[in-house]
């Protein structure tokens, strides 16, 4: 069941949902959705560095990627065809008992901007901002401004609370993110 705008405001009050924010952000909750907006660090792949990527040569702590910290009043540009990491200003924090999905803006959709290629679900129980894989199916270079809205999120109750929460899993991989988080798929067990 997907939480309305009044169900979304009550969870906040009580605090079952954290939201952190360095802005307002009630006005940002909908009809059955919360936007989140663009925060200002980015991550893209250092190219020269890599040919390919390969998951099971990828080591923990190995950096494949270049930070990007866009100044106040500046665009990321995201080139046709581009791939980067960016990360929402917001940090959320869920219940052991409620989910969410992230989903693009249609405004930004329309433009070509894809905001998760197949990450878009929260577990219950995860702490941090969200980390957006930001792509562009235009043929034409998007700016994307720190501080919009880029993002929306839909909370589902769950049918009971969760027995391991992903904040209590050895494996919880991205709990309390702050910047965007590469991939950490070099320490699935499959790889070890």
């Amino acid at each position: 069941m997907i939480l309305s705008d009044r169900d979304i405001r009550a969870k906040i009050t009580s605090g079952e949902i954290v939201v952190t924010s360095p802005q307002g952000y009630l006005e940002q909750i909908h009809a059955s959705s919360l936007d989140l907006r663009l925060g200002k660090h980015f991550k893209v792949y250092r190219k020269q560095q890599n040919e390919i990527l390969d998951p099971r040569l990828m080591k923990e702590g190995e950096e494949l990627m270049e930070l990007i910290t866009v100044p106040e009043g500046e665009p990321f540009l995201v080139e046709p065809g581009a791939f980067a990491l960016g990360v929402t200003l917001e940090s959320i924090k869920l219940p052991n008992n409620l989910v969410a999905r992230v989903e693009g803006r249609s405004s930004l959709g329309r433009l070509g901007i894809l905001v998760h290629s197949t990450a878009g679900f929260i577990d219950a129980g995860f702490e941090g901002t969200i980390t957006l894989e930001i792509s562009n199916a235009n043929h034409m270079p998007i700016a994307l401004y720190p501080g919009m809205r880029v993002c929306q999120i839909a909370f589902e109750m769950m049918s009971s609370p969760a027995e391991t929460p992903y904040g209590e899993k050895s494996s919880a991989k991205y709990q309390n993110q702050i910047l965007p988080q590469e991939s950490k798929i070099g320490s699935d067990h499959e790889f070890q």
